[in-house]
């Protein structure tokens, strides 16, 4: 039935006589028994007859379900406990000697009444028996003061069970305690006996049903729940006496039908001429525009959750006031376009919202990436914990000097954030539009101390959810990155000896290139009012803006509060050695030398500083407007008509447009000049300040700097989406030579994936309501010209050579691969067959659609935890010279040890016998042979790739390498594959074409690497070095036509056969 009380299906039981018991094991199982020798197994959604399962004669007659048992009572008094797969008898309990009457199961106990065998007959026995399942042994019985004939256990605080008597009288008591007489309620049935009692999943209600056939519910409160995801409970209408009602002639929508009238074949009064009437159907009432936005399609037909906004299967029809109702759903679209947009963001611009990537059933392999970006430049993917600092890093990527200096960096240290930036920088510099993962950077990220003390490693559910203050958390991880980045330096540049003792200031901004570029050098006076003043000198990486206290709606320059935020001047108690005491002392701060790039932490963390810019862009914007168009009065309102009116008349430069004027405070550029006595000037700077004052190259001798806006980073506040960072960017020169081989300069807004090239004005426009800035960078002009821009790969052959493993206990006996020596380094064009073994560290997210489809939510993330090269070439083909396995510090979840060969164990320094190695060693192996030339064969590189963070997918085989050269990559999942087939498995591969029968218990790396390598030999030989492509189409015509008749499966194998133990590799077991 249906929760209405409608009957959905009827299913007749031929062979059965007598049912007793049903137990819906899962939402669409459910289990049937009753006085016969067997127990039926039907399919809710087809309605059939799936399982039969044999019992012992005379059946079953109850039936319960946990996670370890079937528990089946029967009418001899026992109690059997059956496997939950193949429903065969583990245990038995003989409860009682006359019959069972019911019983339940609650952790481990599980409790049953029954009758037992007296001179006189069955007599209703007040003893519960009650059984321990640890030990599947009786513990003493309960006493009860009524005649049980139903129980449940209603586990609230406590254990409690219920024990029902047939004529209504209840007492509630614990399991292992001794019941209470106090403890007796009674129950007023209808009819003489009580038949049947349940409890509600909430244990909130207690349901009675009596011989009568009526329902008695018992609830602790008015509106109970009945379940733990409970809908409104549709209790059965009274019945209605069936009489004719007084029917109203003034309402619209009588049913005159209501009215019995005799049948007649005359001509009735309403059947007007057609000459007379025109038909009006009516109007089919709007679609609710909530269904419409959450429809998801499938083929013609639309399915969306129902928004329970009515009555169910009720749609009320209003012939009044129709044409304002019409009007009111007027602005929903019907188009699938209009149906993604939100109706509550009508505010925030499409582009800024929150990018997700929409997973299917392959994956990311359909998701169109070039939907969002249209450029050759590279975005981030965004489902990768703590992903939120993606605007970040492309910040720092587009930053000329930064990006080279990083990408030159290499040390010795394990988790290195500026290494892992330089190997994700090369792969942005790589990509022509397809997106980037930086899945090994924040790995490194979230293993740093300091990152999970500043509050900065957020948890998935804060992540998902919002919870946390994206400006704050964006702004503290700018300045914690700065200062890794500079420390990382520091360590490779100077010796630690030469290093001073380091607080939170630098020794100077020589230490490192870092330094010369964001260190800023200051000094510190305090005076105290004894007249001692104290002076040193410090250094900063960026400013945070400090906002004057005026709500006045004052008018304050950009400028005037950087300055006031650089040269900060406050009151503050201090230790003052004069006085020997905390005095009331005067702070000022001095620059001495001045930054090559000035980073700002805006810091709007609330809505006063909202306020103060928000008001500040009104007054700009006001005097942009009398500065284009002349004196106005105050009080007039502008309107878009009445600036047009104003426009621009002839011989006259054209203004910028009113749009471009709203909402914007920030200049494009700033002048800071250096003064004598040690202060600072600041002021807004244009265009047509350097016609009047002259290029800033020539004054920057006199201590005058112009810095160039280059990048904003501000917050978007989405209450549905808990919010998101974006990045606006302007590229400059040399990235679109590089890219696009043309020579100028753009601004691009950053969304993780979604690269849009914007006007200028976009970047430093700020409607306070949903977009709020967090971070500024600011440039010199003619920077690069500063810095040595060449990269070399710092990645040299040694990094091949033989390493010490992590683990301890490894020996020499364990040893499975021989290093490369150096007479075997590769060349360009050589063979290495390559495989890698992965394990789970967070599980795959989903959820099911109302179509009974999966939609992923966010993917599985896995990691490396094994690589494998061998040789491809040579007296050694075969025989590894890479197999390391790589030593994680994060938990996993899975070791997937069916499919990938690693035991847990295998993984951990302290306990493993494996060749354990660090991620970037192997990584930085692995990147040396990409760079030198060498050909990868292997089966499913995709993945390994991916995961390995060596390259960037999307979509084809023929784009699908972006961090690999597509000629470097030999992969056999494509040479063996036909257009709109399905792809083939290695081990069915290694079967028809090499007769060998491989990955048997669990994969092995080694093993699939030689498959590889043999499998790629017999590809050249089929297709002649591919000379022959339709024989060798005719080979994988053949090839799909056995894997159809063989439904992909391999034979079982009689012996187990592989390459890797075969006598051509005997080298490697004399090693």
């Amino acid at each position: 039935m249906a929760r209405g009380g409608l009957i959905i299906f009827d299913y007749l039981l031929d062979e059965n006589e007598d049912m007793h018991s049903l137990l819906l094991t899962d939402s669409s199982t459910l289990l049937v028994g009753g006085l016969q020798n067997h127990i039926l197994e039907i399919d809710l959604n087809t309605v059939q007859e799936t399982q039969k399962y044999a019992v012992e004669t005379p059946g079953v007659t109850i039936m319960r379900q946990t996670n370890r048992f079937f528990f089946c009572g029967h009418t001899s008094g026992k109690v059997s406990l059956r496997d939950l797969r193949t429903f065969k008898v583990e245990h038995e309990f003989d409860a009682f000697s006359g019959s069972l009457s019911d019983f339940d199961v609650h952790g481990n106990l599980l409790a049953a009444c029954g009758f037992s065998s007296r001179l006189t007959g069955l007599a209703c026995d007040r003893f519960l028996k009650v059984y321990d399942l640890r030990m599947m042994r009786a513990i003493t019985p309960l006493q009860v003061h009524v005649d049980p004939a139903f129980l449940r256990f209603i586990p609230t605080y406590t254990s409690r069970l219920a024990i029902i008597s047939q004529s209504g009288q209840c007492q509630f008591c614990e399991p292992t305690g001794l019941a209470n007489p106090a403890d007796i309620f009674h129950v007023n049935p209808v009819g003489p006996l009580l038949m049947t009692f349940d409890v509600s999943a909430s244990k909130q209600a207690l349901a009675f049903g009596d011989s009568e056939g009526c329902v008695h519910l018992w609830t602790d409160s008015p509106e109970p729940s009945f379940n733990p995801y409970s809908r409104e409970t549709e209790f059965a209408l009274p019945c209605l006496v069936d009489s004719l009602p007084p029917l109203d002639w003034s309402q619209d929508l009588l049913p005159l039908s209501l009215i019995p009238v005799p049948l007649t074949t005359d001509t009735l009064l309403s059947d007007w001429p057609a000459a007379n009437s025109a038909p009006a159907p009516r109007r089919a009432p709007p679609v609710d525009a909530e269904i419409l936005r959450t429809m998801k399609k499938v083929g013609f037909i639309g399915y969306a959750p129902n928004p329970r906004t009515r009555l169910r299967n009720q749609i009320p029809y209003r012939l009044k006031d129709s044409d304002s109702e019409f009007d009111s759903f007027s602005q929903v679209t019907e188009s699938p376009v209009g149906r993604e947009e939100e109706p509550h963001l009508h505010m925030v611009s499409k582009k800024y919202r929150k990018v997700t990537i929409k997973y299917s059933k392959l994956g990311l392999e359909d998701f169109d990436f070039k939907h969002y970006n249209k450029t050759l430049f590279a975005g981030l993917e965004p489902h990768i914990p703590n992903a939120y600092c993606n605007c970040m890093i492309q910040v720092l990527y587009f930053l000329e000097p930064v990006r080279c200096l990083i990408q030159n960096h290499l040390c010795q240290k394990e988790f290195c954030l500026a290494c892992e930036l330089g190997f994700l920088f090369h792969m942005l510099d790589l990509s022509r539009g397809d997106p980037c993962q930086g899945n090994n950077f924040l790995r490194a990220f979230r293993t740093i101390p300091e990152a999970s003390a500043l509050g900065l490693i957020l948890a998935d559910s804060d992540e998902a959810s919002g919870k946390g203050n994206l400006a704050r958390l964006i702004q503290r991880w700018n300045r914690f990155i700065l200062t890794q980045l500079h420390q990382d330096m520091q360590e490779l540049e100077v010796p630690q000896a030469y290093r001073g003792a380091g607080g939170s200031s630098f020794c100077s901004s020589g230490d490192s290139v870092i330094g010369q570029l964001f260190s800023c050098e200051m000094e510190n006076c305090s005076l105290c009012r004894c007249g001692s003043e104290t002076v040193r000198a410090s250094s900063t990486l960026l400013f945070t803006l400090s906002y004057p206290d005026d709500k006045t709606g004052k008018n304050y320059d950009f400028a005037q509060v950087l300055k006031r935020s650089i040269c900060l001047d406050q009151n503050t108690q201090a230790w003052c050695d004069n006085c020997e005491k905390y005095q009331p002392t005067i702070q000022t701060r001095n620059i001495r030398h001045l930054p090559d790039i000035l980073v700002i932490n805006c810091e709007v963390n609330s809505s006063k500083e909202a306020d103060f810019w928000r008001m500040q862009a009104e007054v700009a914007f006001k005097m942009a407007v009398k500065k284009h168009s002349g004196e106005i009065s105050k009080n007039k309102e502008f309107a878009l008509a009445d600036w047009k009116e104003l426009g621009s008349p002839e011989g006259v430069l054209v203004c910028p447009s009113i749009e471009e004027l709203k909402n914007v405070w920030l200049p494009f550029s700033i002048r800071m000049k250096m003064t004598k006595n040690k202060g600072l000037d600041v002021c807004n700077w244009t265009d047509g300040d350097e016609m009047q004052w002259g290029p800033a190259r020539a004054e920057e001798e006199h201590g005058v700097y112009v810095y160039d806006l280059m990048a904003t980073v501000v917050h978007i506040l989405d209450s549905r989406t808990g919010g998101s960072l974006v990045a606006h960017i302007k590229v400059g020169e040399t990235y679109h030579q590089r890219k696009e081989g043309v020579t100028h300069q753009q601004w691009y807004l950053f969304n993780d994936f979604l690269i849009e090239p914007i006007d200028k004005h976009e970047a430093v426009q700020f409607d306070m309501n949903w977009k709020v800035p967090a971070i500024l960078y600011y440039v010199k002009r003619n920077l690069n010209s500063r810095y040595n821009l060449n990269i070399k790969n710092p990645i040299e052959a040694s990094v091949l050579l033989a390493e010490a493993s992590l683990a301890r206990k490894q020996r020499k006996t364990h040893t499975t691969f021989i290093p490369l020596m150096l007479n075997e380094m590769p060349q360009i064009g050589d063979l290495v067959g390559l495989d890698a073994e992965f394990v789970t560290l967070n599980e795959e997210e989903a959820e099911l659609r109302s179509d009974g489809t999966k939609s992923t939510i966010k993917p599985s993330q896995m990691s490396v935890a094994r690589i494998t090269c061998v040789r491809g070439q040579g007296p050694n083909e075969g025989i590894p010279f890479i197999d390391d396995y790589i030593s994680t510090q994060e938990q996993v979840v899975d070791y997937l040890t069916q499919y990938s060969g690693i035991k847990p164990g295998d993984l951990d320094a302290k306990i493993s016998s494996k060749h354990l190695t660090t991620l970037k060693s192997t990584y930085l192996k692995l990147r040396f042979l990409i760079d030198i030339g060498v050909k990868f064969v292997g089966h499913g590189l995709q993945k390994d790739f991916r995961v390995i963070n060596l390259m960037v997918w999307q979509g084809s085989f023929k784009s699908l390498l972006l961090r690999v050269p597509k000629d470097q990559v030999l992969d056999t999942v494509y040479l063996f594959h036909m257009p709109r087939k399905r792809m083939i498995s290695l081990r069915f591969l290694a079967w028809y074409f090499l007769d060998l029968k491989i990955q048997g218990e669990t994969h092995d790396s080694i093993e699939d690497a030689r498959t590889a390598l043999q499998l790629y030999r017999k590809y050249l030989e089929l297709s002649k070095n591919g000379t022959e492509p339709e024989s060798f189409h005719k080979v994988l015509k053949g090839l799909y036509e056995k894997g159809r008749k063989m439904d992909w499966k391999v034979p079982e194998p009689e012996g187990q056969t592989s390459p890797k133990n075969a006598a051509v590799f005997s080298s490697v077991m004399a090693l």
